[in-house]
């Protein structure tokens, strides 16, 4: 009688240790996969770290000079230099002189933090905001294409 007794505890020990391993194991995939979750997003955060060092980031901008003297600012603010940087006007280029910009652009290397100024001839008819049309090369890509609209 009492070997049933101790033969029905060990039973109930192997069960509740059983039931226990299981319960373990469960919280052990379940922080597994969290894990391999987690490194697979740092991956793609330090992925994307990288490729966004390799970029350049053009813009532009007009600038006043004095009472009537305007510039277009064309700059890199990117950590990357921008190879080949081209401009274009979609919507017309009233206000540009065209040996300056012939001048200048294609322009082969645009440093980071550095710019370019093209003359602008603004008058009281010009029209207010411009489409500029940037392209550029860099260690990310060999095409790389944005439309600033600036404003005066």
């Amino acid at each position: 009688m009492i070997g049933y007794v101790i033969a029905g505890l060990a039973l109930l020990l192997s069960i509740y240790a059983t039931w226990k391993t299981i319960r373990f194991n469960d919280r052990q995939k379940a922080l597994i996969e969290s894990q391999e979750l987690l490194n697979k997003r740092l991956l793609a955060r330090e992925e994307e770290q990288a490729l966004a060092d390799r970029r350049a980031d053009l813009g532009a901008n007009f600038i006043k000079l004095g009472r009537s003297d305007w510039r277009l600012k064309v700059f890199n603010k990117g950590p990357a230099p921008a190879r080949n940087v081209r401009i274009s006007f979609p919507e017309g280029q009233d206000c540009f002189i065209d040996s300056d910009i012939n001048s200048k652009f294609p322009l082969e290397v645009l440093e980071p933090m550095q710019d370019v100024e093209l003359i602008a001839g603004i008058t009281m008819g010009s029209k207010r905001k411009y489409a500029i049309g940037l392209a550029w090369e860099d260690d990310s890509s060999d095409v790389n294409e944005k439309t600033v609209y600036v404003t005066l």
